[in-house]
């Protein structure tokens, strides 16, 4: 059993910052991708950014030159670091695992969500 945690999210005034957080945890070989997605009312859940087993990151252009992901393979977490919110960044933000688990087994599992408003 994987589980992710998330934290971090918050209510933050246009042009401020946050930092995201997703612990992963439980039976864990490998964690092979991490990603963050955002899904906003009314619309498709939509790739924020990932990065892979070797550090590779990539973004979505709506987010690049603003949002930062990086990763500490000790702890397993995965961070967001997003700089210059605009009020188009507010979403519930869902953390994503690409995982291989003790028993060989490789499975897609996500946190629970945490809400981004961008306010004044």
């Amino acid at each position: 059993q994987v589980q992710l945690v998330e934290s971090g999210g918050g209510l933050v005034q246009p042009g401020g910052s946050l930092r995201l957080s997703c612990a992963v945890s439980g039976s864990i070989f490998r964690i092979n991708v991490m990603g963050w997605y955002r899904q906003a009312p009314g619309k498709q859940r939509e790739l924020v950014a990932s990065i892979g087993g070797g550090g590779d990151a990539s973004y979505a252009d709506s987010v690049k030159g603003r949002f930062t992901i990086s990763r500490d393979y000790a702890k397993n977490t995965s961070y967001l670091q997003m700089n210059s919110l605009k009020p188009e960044d507010a979403a519930v933000y869902y953390c994503h695992a690409d995982v291989t688990t003790w028993t060989t087994v490789r499975n897609d599992y996500w946190g629970q969500g945490t809400q981004v408003t961008v306010s004044s």
